[in-house]
């Protein structure tokens, strides 16, 4: 925390290689989040690409009061909503059938985790955006229920329900198809 604020305090004075640090210390995790919360890679490399461009350009007034990590989060999440929409207004809700994305595991990674990890990324992809929103932020980047309300304007319980239902049909459908 003691170090993300001082890199943003050099970055603001416009040191480069700290907001280069900044960048390589999150975007896997925000490239991660926009991936899951929109299921389509070449769009969750621009929203994080614009989450980055919008931080850079707004250093001058920008004050660090939380953690980074979470409040970049925040941003990936809200350029993902209205990426999300924008998508909504052009083509009308997604097919649910549509194929799986393709990812390149890593070496190490072992066959069976790939597949697995697969199925959940097909079971996220066809919860409903709230519940994918409201399981992904809790789980992955650490919100509380309390923030989560707050970014979907929703009370706490209708943030929490949207938790506990997205992951009861996420095990559901984890479960329906993943076989071992």
């Amino acid at each position: 925390m003691m170090e993300d604020r001082l890199l943003v305090w050099r970055a603001r004075r416009g040191n480069k290689d700290a907001m280069r640090r900044i960048y390589e210390a999150h975007k896997d995790d925000l490239l991660t989040l926009a991936r899951v919360l929109l299921d389509d890679l070449a769009a969750a490399e621009d929203v994080v690409h614009d989450v980055f461009v919008s931080f850079a350009g707004g250093l001058g007034t920008f004050t660090l009061t939380g953690s980074l990590k979470g409040y970049l989060a925040v941003c990936v999440q809200n350029k993902a909503r209205d990426h999300w929409r924008r998508r909504q207004r052009r083509t009308g809700p997604p097919d649910r059938q549509r194929p799986a994305p393709t990812g390149e595991p890593s070496p190490e990674q072992s066959l069976m985790r790939h597949d697995l990890l697969e199925v959940v990324r097909r079971a996220l992809g066809r919860l409903p955006y709230d519940q994918r929103e409201a399981v992904v932020l809790h789980l992955h980047s650490g919100l509380t229920f309390k923030r989560i309300a707050e970014l979907q304007n929703v009370p706490v319980p209708t943030a929490q329900g949207r938790y506990r239902y997205g992951l009861e049909k996420l095990r559901s459908l984890v479960n329906g198809e993943w076989k071992p």
